[in-house]
């Protein structure tokens, strides 16, 4: 398979000769071998497993994000990734990376409530008065 991680700037990584994949969804790991039916998925963050002739298994930590298989390739689009590290040090750096800043976008949609709230709310007394 033809396996190609891409963020939202440029493409992460580009794999060709790829004999099997496994990724986490919000069902659980879910692997993927050249022969399966096209799908599409939905990817939680954490750790991409793929394995090669030539080098054996290499991991990838991913943010949540897509993937599409169609036919022998694999196209995995996702926010951030990071690689290169050993695999502990892959799972710390999604628990650190990633998960802060999903913690951050919750306070920040929740600041962001508020404001709307509060602007529709002196909007409206400004219609009434």
């Amino acid at each position: 398979m033809l396996l190609e991680i891409l963020l939202p700037y440029q493409v992460f990584a580009q794999v060709d000769g790829v004999m099997r994949i496994v990724v986490e969804t919000p069902e659980g790991a879910f692997g993927l071998l050249p022969k399966r039916l096209d799908c599409v998925m939905v990817l939680t963050s954490g750790i991409l497993t793929y394995e090669t002739r030539e080098q054996g298994e290499a991991y990838v930590a991913v943010d949540e994000g897509i993937l599409v298989k169609k036919g022998e390739a694999v196209q995995i689009a996702v926010r951030n990734a990071i690689g290169g590290l050993a695999l502990g040090m892959l799972r710390e750096a999604v628990e650190r990376e990633f998960v802060n800043i999903d913690e951050e976008e919750k306070q920040m949609r929740s600041v962001l409530a508020r404001l709307e709230s509060g602007f529709l709310r002196r909007f409206a007394e400004y219609h009434r008065g």
